[in-house]
């Protein structure tokens, strides 16, 4: 588990909103672990700093350019593959105040992923940019989720994930 300044995390919890103490928090684990997850370090970070790592790259990639852009970034086989839907929907729908909303951002994380099965040789091929940006057009499904993302699940589990962490600080820190 890679560790951070307890008192610090309280300060930048008080300073920040929720995304950028996130970020900041997620920087903190990829600064431990020499800038970039792989396969070599994964065991450097508990499960619990996975899924906040999971959340953060949901946040980055999705704020950006939807579930389209995370998958073909290469985050679906970490994000959408691994233990993190089931995390949210167990795990921090576990959350006395957050249930509803952590099992509402679960069944999205599995549409999407969903999604992803149904589609994932078109999203596995190499493409131009314009092939990129007709993708949009052509998985609309997938599209659409990240929108709802955006719409009807950031402003509510992002609060809760930064909460959870301050609270939380043996456990994410």
């Amino acid at each position: 588990m890679v560790h951070l300044d307890k008192q610090q995390t309280r300060e930048q919890y008080e300073a920040l909103d929720s995304i950028a103490f996130i970020q900041w928090v997620t920087d903190g684990y990829l600064a431990a672990v020499g800038g970039t997850l792989t396969a070599e370090n994964m065991e450097m970070l508990s499960a619990e700093q996975h899924a906040v790592l999971c959340y953060r790259y949901v946040l980055d990639e999705v704020m950006e350019g939807g579930f389209i852009q995370l998958i073909l970034n290469g985050f679906a086989p970490y994000v959408l593959e691994g233990p993190f839907p089931m995390v949210v929907k167990k795990e921090w729908g576990s959350v006395e105040g957050q249930e509803k909303i952590m099992k509402d951002f679960s069944k999205l994380l599995y549409a999407a992923k969903s999604e992803y099965h149904k589609h994932q040789e078109e999203l596995s091929q190499d493409m131009s940019d314009e092939d990129f940006m007709a993708l949009y057009e052509q998985l609309e499904e997938l599209n659409e989720l990240g929108d709802d993302f955006l719409d009807e699940h950031q402003e509510e589990v992002s609060p809760a994930v930064a909460k959870m962490i301050v609270e939380n600080l043996e456990v994410y820190v």
